[in-house]
């Protein structure tokens, strides 16, 4: 479908494909702050294995059921479209090992193909949170802890985020999240001291990546950084109360489509498999036509959404009381 949609929209979809990744940056910056903001309510709690232990269990719970039912899903999807297609995103059949190292998040790191496109972000999320929560209770102190994400992150951002072998690690995300991580305790951290202290080293990181540019230009690198400003400034603005019926219907669309993101991120895979299946298989591909292309793309986007809220209400909300 991309193929012929690009007929229609060389410009936009060459744009996409070039930049749509660039989104990631966005989303791990955000991820970063409101890890952050969860994890910082116990800054002042004694180590303990045992409490530390039990964030990382319940935040792989929190993740789990959609993502295995998703992953389920998709697994029947691309057994189907392989009847009809045979493209490189549909993948070779899943193996029992293959489904076992994503069941625990291990699929990258033990080189095994994704089965769901979004699969390798949820991996790297849950890295990424345990890490800053060893991180946010091992260290005493909180001044030592800002310098260590600080050069973590530019190590990351200069070094092993332009290399693909470290791309299953949570050391080439970690940059964009630790910049997340900066921006929430300039702002919204209880000690004003630890304020100044990791909004400077916010700015020491962006003069870093400014003069990084000298010698290369990486934009998800500025991009990263600007949304961590943003996220400084405007983060802990709540949104605003309207007596406008159009404002507050948007605000209310955002707060519904924020609580089923999450699941319309994980399932959306499953329906570009089967809207890409039922193109080749009704020989509608022949026809080279990229507004019916276009059309069942957004047929994917509302199937995806609606798909979302059922997997929303029946499996993330019910699994929300499974914790340690």
């Amino acid at each position: 479908m991309a193929i012929d949609a690009r007929l229609v929209l060389p410009a936009f979809m060459t744009w996409l494909f070039e930049y749509g990744r660039y989104a990631v940056q966005i989303f791990l910056v955000m991820a970063g702050y409101l890890a952050a903001q969860s994890l910082t309510r116990y800054a002042n709690a004694k180590f303990n294995v045992q409490h530390l232990l039990r964030l990382i269990i319940n935040r792989y719970l929190r993740l789990f059921a959609p993502y295995i039912a998703a992953l389920t899903l998709t697994i029947c999807c691309a057994w189907l479209a392989r009847f009809w297609v045979s493209d490189e995103f549909v993948g070779e059949s899943e193996t029992l090992a293959q489904f076992l190292a994503h069941l625990f998040f291990l699929q990258g790191i033990l080189g095994l193909d994704s089965i769901s496109a979004g699969a390798w972000y949820v991996a790297i999320d849950w890295q990424l949170y345990s890490i800053l929560a060893i991180l946010l209770i091992s260290f005493s102190s909180y001044q030592a802890m800002i310098w260590f994400i600080s050069i973590v992150a530019v190590s990351s951002l200069l070094y092993f985020n332009r290399s693909s072998q470290y791309e299953a690690y949570f050391i080439y995300f970690i940059g964009s999240y630790g910049l997340g991580v900066l921006a929430f305790l300039s702002k919204n951290f209880t000690d004003t001291k630890i304020n100044r202290i990791a909004k400077f080293a916010l700015f020491v990181v962006g003069a870093v990546i400014m003069a990084s540019t000298f010698e290369q230009v990486w934009l998800r690198n500025i991009l990263a950084w600007l949304v961590a400003f943003i996220l400084l400034v405007w983060g802990n603005t709540p949104y605003p109360k309207s007596s406008n019926a159009t404002a507050s219907s948007l605000l209310k669309m955002i707060a519904w489509g924020a609580q089923r993101s999450y699941c319309a991120f994980l399932i959306h895979f499953a329906f570009i498999l089967l809207a890409n299946t039922l193109y080749i298989a009704l020989g509608l591909h022949q026809y080279e036509s990229g507004l019916l292309a276009i059309s069942l793309m957004l047929a994917v986007v509302v199937c995806s959404g609606l798909a979302a809220t059922s997997l929303y209400r029946w499996i993330e909300l019910p699994a929300l009381r499974f914790k340690v």
